[in-house]
């Protein structure tokens, strides 16, 4: 068995992997373009090289509402220049 705590069906072991790849993947820093940001702790997210810090999701850098206040952001200082 992959993972000795996750029972009792296909689709929660199924769920749990891909929250654990999810945790565990190298995501692309804002700062310095590099693919160095790794997961710290909950919700704290770091770049391995030019140690910038983020707050991000839980098991993801972001999250679907972090994504649409982004967008919301970009689009609103387009408008303003």
């Amino acid at each position: 068995m992959a993972n000795a705590s996750i029972r009792y069906g296909a689709r929660i072991r199924k769920r749990a992997a891909a929250i654990k790849k999810q945790k565990q993947t190298a995501y692309k820093c804002e700062m310095c373009g590099r693919v160095t940001v790794r997961r710290m702790g909950t919700s704290i997210w770091r770049c391995r090289h030019c140690n910038t810090t983020y707050a991000g999701g839980a098991y993801t850098m972001t999250t679907p509402a972090g994504e649409v206040a982004k967008r919301l952001i970009e689009d609103l200082s387009k408008r303003n220049r």
